[in-house]
């Protein structure tokens, strides 16, 4: 395998990177327990139909990113409902906007794995974290959109993860880094009380497959094929969502 570039257009962060790391951490009683009133009682009582489908692309060891396209808040609470089984309840490592570091909100977040990253302008301790946890082999939730969108269309992606990829894999040879791209639909645009949920689940995207020397044009090529996967999964309720929406909006 080539080795990446050092040129200004093709540099990777550096692997000994000295910068003070972000650190994220998982409760061992708050965990379960969130998990567990999750599972059993608030989305099962909250939604009306969860469909879950293509669980078996979810790779059952090595180090994963799931990348789940951003429709509302219950998201972060859908990711881990549909892929339990698979991962064998392994936590979940979210990388959050920081916002949602904030406040009460905050003190639970970081409780359940959240780690924060500036959208626009990630920092190396944030990106470097991120490396480490896929060299543990670790589970990360990442959101490419960045933000909620709720016009049932899959927005520009952030270059963020596929340089996250990228990275981890290159600084350790072998590691066989996945990202599990994940459609998530509701049958209305802010989903309340009795919405239906479909979570369709995607095959691996292996990093190893697009080293070829750049990592900037790698991670373009990547971060293409992750939107085309996340369109593909979208595309059967789009429809539903954007008439919902309509619906909403001329109302």
């Amino acid at each position: 395998m080539e080795s990446y570039s050092s040129s200004d257009t093709c540099q990777r962060p550096p692997a000994n990177s000295e910068v003070a790391g972000t650190t994220s951490r998982v409760s061992p009683w708050l965990s379960p327990l969130a998990h567990l009133l999750g599972r059993r009682c608030l989305l099962p009582l909250f939604f009306g139909q969860i469909r879950i489908t293509g669980q078996k692309n979810i790779p059952t060891t090595g180090p994963v990113i799931l990348a789940p396209t951003h429709r509302a808040r219950w998201d972060a609470l859908l990711v881990p409902y549909a892929t339990a089984d698979c991962l064998k309840k392994q936590d979940l490592r979210f990388m959050v906007t920081i916002d949602e570091c904030q406040g009460l909100q905050g003190w639970f977040v970081r409780r359940l794995g959240g780690f924060p990253v500036n959208s626009k302008h990630p920092s190396i301790r944030t990106l470097r974290h991120g490396v480490e946890l896929l060299q543990q082999q670790k589970t990360l939730v990442i959101f490419p959109e960045g933000n909620i969108f709720r016009d049932g269309q899959v927005h520009q992606l952030k270059p963020g993860i596929a340089r996250l990829a990228l990275s981890a894999e290159s600084g350790d040879s072998g590691l066989g880094v996945k990202i599990i791209p994940i459609g998530i639909n509701y049958s209305q645009p802010y989903p309340n009380w009795g919405t239906d949920v479909s979570i369709h689940i995607g095959s691996p995207i292996r990093v190893t497959d697009y080293m070829h020397g750049c990592i900037k044009q790698d991670a373009k090529n990547m971060t293409a094929d992750l939107a085309k996967a996340l369109q593909q999964l979208s595309h059967q309720e789009t429809k539903i969502t954007n008439h919902a929406f309509a619906e909403i909006t001329n109302s």
